[in-house]
């Protein structure tokens, strides 16, 4: 592993189909974010004794102009995620980008190896 120095933190960014499973045209899109939730646990078991912590965010839907590319293209896309969230919206990229940030200033150093879930009540474990 790459030196890192005490105080370290590793943000590994999964999603919730790491946890649900994703469709079939996506399933190893699926499995490589698992892969993310156990490199982050396997790193934070390895490395937090020598004060480098690793933490996993997993979000579900995110609104970016990827997504909004998605949306243009298919203009019933939006409403159809809409209605997978109780929380009745998608995501911004900053709501994760805080959640990373948290992670990574070092104010949670006994959450390593947890995974946080962003996603709307769309996936509860």
């Amino acid at each position: 592993m790459a030196q890192f120095p005490a105080g370290s933190s590793i943000v590994n960014v999964a999603t919730r189909a790491a946890f649900r499973g994703g469709s079939p045209e996506h399933w190893s899109y699926a499995a490589s974010k698992s892969a993310m939730v156990s490199l982050t646990n396997t790193l934070a078991r390895a490395y937090s004794g020598s004060g480098i912590y690793t933490y996993g965010v997993a979000p579900g839907f995110v609104l970016t102009d990827m997504a909004q590319s998605e949306f243009d293209h298919d203009p019933t896309l939006r409403q159809r995620l809409i209605n997978e969230f109780p929380y009745g919206e998608i995501a911004s990229a900053e709501e994760i980008a805080n959640a990373i940030f948290f992670f990574a200033s070092g104010l949670a150093t006994h959450a390593t190896g947890q995974t946080l879930d962003i996603n709307g009540a769309s996936y509860v474990r």
